[in-house]
Order: structure tokens, then sequence, then C-alpha cells
């Protein structure tokens, strides 16, 4: 029996390599211990978590100079994803030890003490019966969007599709009958949405569907019940998993199918290291399992639609027409709302209707200035301005969340000339509140501000509120045009619809369409609709494109421009930021690994038994960040058409500098595809 346990210390180091060898004891040997088992074991002067990532007869450690572990809890991680988060550390230039923190039960961390688990209710809203429902007609488009997915789980056969449908389409009936396809060859499922709380009727569905073989994760439940669900589905009491990018690691034995919903939302992407994109992390795990990964939007990613085999749902399932669209050129108005736009609000109230209104940006006014000596207020932390809050008096930095008090007088000058610039959603709701709201016709906001605001019952109980009311007007950033589906909405509007076009990034006009089109996919599901976009920019390609409904024709001729200019999908784009509390030890870093990344690129260029990047890498920088949080930042940006080989290259540049006592105290991010 294997007598050596290698254990990945789960530390946050890169400077740390593992996995360490431990010797195991006569009563773990041979039986409790395997590959996925955790243990508690001693490190250094300290007790640590770790995960067993192989066993071995023997060691090149001396036996009487190696520890052995101090217990194994209770629960391990499948064998499975461990060996996926020892790619995930590979493919986004991480660590094994942060990768495995990401496939670990819920709480982990918290069982040092090797606790027992106590009996956890699941939350009221997941524990519902087994009564489903009779599942609607299925259209022709569905059926043959359906077809090639029942075939590969029937053939237990990897199969990597989209799904394009316009809103409304029936995509989600697409998804549930493929999930019931998988549980019938008793096989498992995945399903991700880009959040839980914005998107509760697909959750909803799923549930009253599949009833308690359904789990949910996401972060809103408490440790123990985030818990109790992970361990349903590592024990097969539940074999369908909902939750948001997360929940691509559920813990399934088998599994057959893994669906990716609004597979163009940029919450897919995880903004810690390691920053790892949902989106591939699913289609390497159902490559793995040999399952079938189904990515649906309305507004699919240039990159998706390259790459896929797409099936389309070009109507609604209703026969009704998406509704018309009209742009409204702002380039002469004053005022922030165009004279069509505050006519048809009118009109919505006195029909007794529902409209949902997009501003892009919260807050009352994009920043403060002082009239007199020219003041503007920024964050002490972050080379940004502060953003007026003006119901909870206070400015804020968007950033890392710098609060003090709005100024009355400006503390230079002593001048109380105090101007506010711009306009979010909380000044927005005031004034149309001001002009709609009589005690009839209820204005509702939705952003950040709602979502952290539990008192009131944070946004699944607004979204409740607006749904029962008879009438009213529900206003927001993007999170108003994300999945939801209220068939009385009869009007929208976009406000500042180029704002997204003027963002430094080559996916703006990506997003500016997709903005616009899923806001449009929200009005008209029961009743006509119309649709308002202002702009300052009535001709952008996006903005037209998007007025027309034409996804094909803008995913054509963004191609096009991306070909062009050798953009994703045609390329791969690494970011690598480093950051100290000083300037200089930041630029010193980032000098280091370019020059590391530069002779690494050119050695595997000359070189025929090392891969070949592409045509040649171009590496770019480096250049100066923002201060954010305090810490100054110098970034690289690596644009390569080979992407395993550019990947390597970018991560042995960084460890090689990371590695070295000169850049202690720096900071080293890889980004890998930066959204």
């Amino acid at each position: 029996m294997p007598a050596i346990a290698q254990v990945q210390p789960l530390t946050s180091t890169r400077a740390l390599r593992g996995p360490f060898d431990y010797r195991l004891p006569d009563e773990l040997q041979g039986g409790p211990v395997d590959v996925g088992s955790m243990l508690v074991v001693p490190f250094g002067r300290r007790e640590v978590l770790g995960v067993v990532v192989g066993l071995a007869d023997s060691s090149d450690v001396a036996e009487d100079k190696l520890l052995a572990p101090l217990r194994a809890l209770e629960l391990g991680v499948p064998v499975d994803l461990v060996a996926l988060a020892e790619w995930i550390a590979a493919e986004y230039c991480s660590t094994i030890g942060r990768a495995l923190t990401l496939v670990l039960p819920p709480g982990a961390a918290r069982r040092l003490s090797g606790r027992k688990r106590r009996a956890v209710a699941r939350p009221r809203h997941l524990a519902v019966g087994s009564r489903s429902p009779q599942p609607p007609e299925l259209s022709a488009d569905q059926e043959a969007a359906l077809a090639p997915l029942l075939a590969a789980l029937g053939a237990r056969r990897a199969e990597h599709r989209l799904l394009h449908g316009v809103t409304g389409s029936g995509k989600t009936e697409v998804y549930l009958r493929a999930a019931a396809a998988a549980l019938a060859h008793r096989r498992g499922a995945i399903v991700l949405v880009p959040e839980i709380s914005l998107t509760p009727q697909i959750v909803g569905r799923f549930i009253e569907r599949f009833g308690d073989t359904v789990a949910v994760l996401h972060s809103r439940l408490t440790p123990a019940q985030r818990y109790a669900e992970w361990r349903r589905l590592r024990e097969g009491e539940a074999m369908v998993c909902v939750g948001p990018r997360s929940a691509v690691f559920a813990p399934i034995d088998d599994l057959g199918l893994i669906v990716v919903d609004e597979e163009h939302d940029a919450s897919y992407k995880h903004e810690g290291d390691p920053r790892y994109d949902a989106r591939d992390v699913a289609a390497e795990r159902a490559a793995r399992c040999n399952a079938v990964l189904l990515l649906g939007s309305a507004t699919p990613r240039p990159e998706s639609a390259q790459r896929l085999p797409a099936s389309v749902l070009p109507r609604r399932v209703d026969g009704r027409p998406l509704p018309g669209v009209q742009v409204l050129d702002m380039r002469e108005e004053h005022h922030g709302l165009h004279t069509l736009t505050s006519q048809a609000l009118a009109e919505v109230r006195e029909r007794r209707g529902k409209a949902i209104v997009l501003l892009n940006r919260r807050g009352w006014s994009n920043f403060l200035s002082c009239r007199s000596c020219g003041r503007v207020w920024s964050c002490p932390h972050c080379d940004v301005t502060l953003v007026l809050h003006r119901g909870g008096g206070f400015i804020a930095c968007h950033h890392c969340g710098h609060r003090e008090p709005a100024p009355a007088s400006c503390d230079r000058c002593a001048s109380t000339s105090v101007a506010r610039h711009g306009a979010g959603t909380e000044r927005l709701e005031h004034e149309l509140s001001s002009v709609l709201d009589d005690g009839g016709f209820p204005v509702f906001r939705l952003d950040a501000d709602v979502v952290g605001a539990p008192e009131d019952g944070g946004v699944g109980a607004l979204l409740r509120r607006f749904e029962a009311a008879e009438a009213g007007v529900l206003i927001g950033t993007q999170m108003v045009a994300k999945g939801h589906d209220f068939p009385d909405v009869t009007l929208g509007v976009v406000l500042d619809a180029d704002a997204t076009l003027r963002f430094p990034d080559f996916r703006a006009e990506e997003r500016t369409f997709a903005l616009i089109a899923q806001l449009a996919g929200r009005v008209g599901r029961g009743a006509d609709g119309r649709v308002l976009v202002q702009t300052i920019a009535p001709d952008a390609r996006a903005i037209v494109y998007a007025a027309r409904h034409d996804s094909h024709g803008f995913l054509a001729g963004e191609l096009e421009r991306r070909r062009a200019l050798d953009y994703p999908p045609f390329s791969h784009l690494i970011r690598i930021v480093c950051s100290a509390e000083e300037a200089a030890p930041a630029r010193a870093a980032v000098a280091d690994v370019r020059r590391h990344l530069v002779e690494l690129l050119a050695a595997a260029g000359g070189r025929r038994d090392t891969p070949v990047i592409g045509d040649g890498p171009v590496v770019l920088g480096p250049a100066a960040l923002f201060r954010l949080r305090g810490r100054e930042r110098q970034v690289l940006v690596v644009k390569a058409r080979e992407r395993r080989g550019a990947v390597a290259a970018v991560g042995e540049a960084v460890e090689q500098a990371a590695g070295t006592r000169t850049h202690m105290g720096v900071n080293f991010s890889v980004d890998v595809d930066p959204q």
C-alpha cells in the first residue's frame, strides 16, 4: 500500500512549489487517504490544510525526516476536480494551491478543527417537492436545436454548441429538456447563470421541473447551507446544480451536461487569482467528461460565434415580434430626457403600464468640483474621482469602496460653490419620481447600491415588488437587462447608450450592442412594445445593428474588424500587472518580467523542439495603470496567435521574477484573456 502522500498545502505564495511528501501512519494507509483527500498537516510552525495530489511508495526525503499528517477531514475533493485545478493553474499562470481552493467543499478552511457537521435545513426557496409540471410543446426550431444534444448525450460524446436565440425564443426550455435527457441517462448537469439574484426565473423553473434533485450553490447562502448543498451533490442525492460561475466546480461524478446561460455576460470571468473564465473551464471539464456543453445567448460573444457550431432560435415562442427600436439623437438636446422619452413615459403611466429605463452609471453625480479654485474630489487610494451618493450623504470610490461625507464647501478655498457633474441612477430615480410617481406609478431602482442593502430585502425583493406592481417603472444599471421576464413591460429606454463606446477597449462595440439588445429583449413579451435609445452617436455601428435586432450582421462585421486588427478570437491576450506601494519597485519588477519574457519567447521561436508561438508574439508595454487601492501599477500585454506557448512563457517569466528577493513587496498578477 502507498505509504507516502504527496500533499499540496493551500497557501497563496508564488514562491512555494509543492507538493510535499508526508508519511502516512498505518491507520491512514490503504483506505481513508486517496487523491483528493483533505489533510491537516504541519507546515513550518503552523498547521495548514492540504490536498493530496498523488500517492507514492517511497520518497526522495529520508523517512525519519518525513512528518505525518495530523488528521484527515471527512470529505475530500473529487479526483477529476483535482486534475481540473492543476489545468487551471497552468492555463491561467497561477499556483496549484490557489487553484485547489476553487474546488474545495464550501467552508473547508473552517474545518481545520475537525468539528463534525451539523444538520442544516435547506433554504425555504430550495425546499420543494418532486409535483413536475407538464412541459410545453416544443417549436420546430427548439426541436432542431435539441436534436444534436440528445444524440451526443445518448452516445456519451463530447459536444460543444452555441444556442443563438433571440430573447423570448425558448432557450430555457431547451436547457430543461437537455437536463432531463442527461438525468434519463443517469448523468448529472450543471447550469451556470450570470447571477442568481438577477435570474430568479430560470432558477425557479429548474427547481419546479426537477424538484429536490436540484441543488443551488451561490454566495448568498450561509456557509452551512452551501456546504449542505455541496454535500448533496457529492453524495449523489442531487444531480443538477444551478449557480453562478463557481458552480462549474460542482462535485458531480458522472457529468453529462453543462449549460452556460447568457454566455456573453462578463461576470463569468473571475476577478481573483486564478483569473479563470468559467466558460473556458466549462469547456475543458465537458471535454474531460465526454459531456455536452451548451452556451446560450441572444447576443453571443464573437469568440463563441467563431469557434462553435450554432443552433439558431430566430423567433419568439409566442409568435410576438421583437419591439420596435427608435434611436433618439441627443446632440442638440440639453436635458437628460429626450422629449419623446418623456412623452412615452407619460403614456405608460396613463395606460397603467410598466417600463424599464437603463442608465449604466450609479450614484447621483459622476464627480464634484469647486467652481472657485477648480478642486476635484478624488479618492486618496485610487487615481479616480469620487461619486456623489446624495441619499446617503457621502462621496465614494467605486473601485476600493472609500467613503467620506459629501462636502458642503471646499476645504481648500472655503468656497460653498460646489458643482455636481453628470447624473447616475440615484439622480434619475429622484427626477422620475418627482414627475411620474403620483402614488400609483412607483419608481423602482436596481443597481449595486440596492444589491448591498439587505435591510430592504435586496435585489430579489425589489424585483418581486416590481413584478407584483400594477404599474411602474424600473430604472437601473446593466442589471435591469439581465434575464428578467416581465410580460407586462411595454417600454424600454436606454440613456447615454454610447457611454460604453467611449471606453478604451476593443470589446466596447460588442458590449454596447449587447446592452441595448438585451434591454430591448425585456420589452414586449406579453404585449406590443417599443424601445427608445438616447445617444450622441446615432450612426455608431453597434447602435444601428442593435436597433435592427441584427445580431448576425453585427457579429459578421465585428469578426471582420477583429480579424483585420488581429484581436480575439484570432489571437490571445495576456496581461501581466506588477503592483507595489511605490512606483519604482513596480517599474523594476515589470522590466524584469519583460526581459525574461522576451528571452523566453525568442528562444521558443528559434528551437524546433519548443512550441513556436504563431507568427511571433507582440509584447506591449510596460505602461502605467492608474493607482488602485493605494498601490502603483505597471502593466505588460502579450498578444499571440498561439496560446499554449505564450501562456507557458508568461508563467515562467513571472515565476523567475517573483522568485527573487529583489522584488519582495511586489504583487504579480497574470490575466489570460482579460475582460
